[in-house]
């Protein structure tokens, strides 16, 4: 069942500012999937790794047989005059293709008329090119035989055709663009999406230094079509579509099925010399603030994220979150993995310093805030998958009064489910599994508090910066039924005990497609922390 999820690549490229940028872009066959990078920036002092990566474009082709669509100097969507053209017909496209939506074309002056489009315009080329590929890949429409070779390849009948849209930047942007802009045409084409994939999208607009969200009167090179009210009206989103000014909300599409790719290393961003990122500041990629870098759904009164994974890349360069084993490995598990696991931390009880303690019990104004630091890693795989961190200014930020609300019948403080820090959005792959008959991830979790106030005032007393009030790896191995009448078995243990005894996860919910188990995380000394580690399991890509 799995191989249905095979579907063709089309790689949306992010934004070409000036007119040279735009002619460099369009003479690339690619447009930058197709670059790799031999360095690796190690995690703790700063020093450069060799490490190759040999780029999407090549990881994809190695080891997902997937192809690219030139041939002998011909694009075969777009030239009928390709070698594999037969008797007039147009040529062949295989199914596992990988396209490159070459929307700067019509803007270069060597290869187009020079007349930059709008984002409008990318979106409705967009909505064409996949048309035009659906044709390319079954010349006789409906109606087109698919051999036993091309069936045992994965390739599907027409009316299961569909793509899966990968995108850097503000090709997110028009991606989304042609998804829920109800007023663009090729409505057809939209509903052949499978999943969008997005690396470094500014999904909320960017935001520069003293100017806030990029003016709309910026228009040089067209760099307000990062500007959110511009934004809006290219998504066609209406002002009940807004969560105030914001326009990261995804609509006429399942947010689900979108995936945010966050950089958090602004440093290794040179672009501009350097000047965008120190514009941009730290909690970004040097040019995308990471608060901007997610979309959401509008369920009842609130909102739901889509999946996402935070990972210590910068925007672009050799450093980029792009050409990296990071965004690969979660690009592949979003299109092709079996299983997704989303961790959330629920949190019973957050205990004080005693000398904290001894102030509130004062009847003194006591304050407290807290961040929650994950990274999880895959056994025998030397990088993270998802990290977020206090150093890498990525950390999950929570006030107590957010986390906890004081009921004053009981005496007591009762926690807010709702505020219950989402870690990890986790997709898995047996195929990619080191075991291949198990699935298993590990998540590093730390709980630490910045500072404690007592009367407004920073109150120090035995603090020490730096300091956890809980901090463990959690290991977690999921083992599937082998046969029908079987059960899911999911086990646990923890990175600190050397006896690495494993405990069996208790399932608390359980519904036709997804199990959810529950894994408790105590630190009972003050400060400290008692809470649940909540992991919803459920299949992905129809694999069960």
């Amino acid at each position: 069942m799995k191989r249905t999820a095979f579907h063709p690549i089309i790689y949306v490229r992010g934004y070409a500012m000036t007119q040279n940028e735009i002619e460099q872009t369009v003479a690339d066959p690619y447009m930058g999937f197709n670059v790799g990078s031999a360095k690796l920036r190690q995690l703790w002092d700063g020093r450069v790794k060799k490490y190759f990566f040999e780029s999407p474009l090549v990881r994809l082709l190695k080891q997902h047989q997937y192809d690219d669509v030139y041939e002998e100097g011909y694009d075969r969507i777009s030239d009928l005059t390709a070698p594999s053209t037969i008797d007039g017909r147009v040529p062949a496209v295989p199914y596992r293709s990988i396209v490159i939506y070459r929307y700067y074309e019509p803007s270069s002056e060597d290869l187009g008329t020079g007349v930059r489009p709008d984002i409008r315009q990318f979106a409705d080329g967009l909505g064409d090119l996949i048309l035009k590929l659906r044709e390319r890949v079954y010349p006789d429409g409906a109606s087109t035989v698919i051999t036993a070779e091309e069936q045992a390849a994965g390739k599907l009948p027409f009316d299961r055709f569909r793509v899966h849209l990968v995108a850097h930047s503000m090709g997110g942007l028009v991606c989304r663009a042609f998804l829920q802009n109800s007023n663009s045409r090729n409505d057809e084409a939209r509903r052949l999406v499978d999943k969008l994939f997005t690396y470094a999208t500014p999904h909320n607009g960017i935001e520069i230094g003293l100017l806030g969200n990029v003016p709309k009167w910026l228009a040089l090179y067209g760099m307000n079509t990062f500007n959110r009210s511009e934004i809006a009206q290219v998504l066609g989103l209406s002002a009940a579509d807004l969560d105030g000014e914001n326009v990261d909300i995804v609509t006429n599409f399942d947010a689900g099925r979108v995936f945010n790719l966050v950089g958090t290393n602004c440093r290794d961003y040179d672009a501009g010399a350097g000047l965008s990122s120190a514009a941009v500041g730290e909690a970004s990629d040097g040019l995308v603030r990471i608060k901007n870098s997610t979309t959401r759904a509008r369920i009842g009164s609130g909102f739901v994220y889509s999946p996402h994974a935070f990972v210590h890349r910068s925007h672009s360069g050799f450093f980029g979150i792009v050409n990296s084993e990071e965004g690969y490995q979660n690009l592949t598990r979003f299109l092709f993995g079996d299983v997704r696991a989303d961790g959330t931390l629920l949190i019973d009880e957050l205990t004080l310093p005693p000398a904290v303690q001894e102030k509130l019990d004062e009847g003194r104004d006591v304050r407290a805030s807290y961040h929650f630091e994950v990274a999880v890693s895959l056994r025998g795989k030397p990088w993270y998958l998802h990290r977020r961190t206090t150093d890498e200014h990525s950390a999950i930020f929570r006030q107590f009064d957010e986390l906890f609300d004081w009921d004053g019948t009981h005496d007591r403080w009762v926690p807010k489910p709702a505020a219950s820090p989402v870690l990890f959005n986790v997709f898995l792959d047996m195929d990619q599994s080191q075991t291949r008959t198990s699935l298993s991830f590990a998540a590093d979790l730390c709980v630490r508090s910045p500072g404690y106030e007592v009367d407004k005032l920073l109150f120090l007393k035995d603090h020490y910066e730096g300091g956890y009030l809980y901090r463990d790896t959690v290991l977690l191995e999921a083992t599937p039924p082998a046969q029908a009448t079987d059960a899911w078995k999911f086990e646990y243990w923890f990175g600190s005990r050397r006896d690495t005894v494993r405990r069996d996860a208790p399932i608390v919910e359980q519904t036709d497609d997804s199990l959810t188990f529950e894994i408790p995380i105590v630190q009972p000394e003050p400060p400290g922390i008692r809470a649940r580690l909540r992991v919803r399991t459920s299949y992905w890509n129809g694999w069960q």
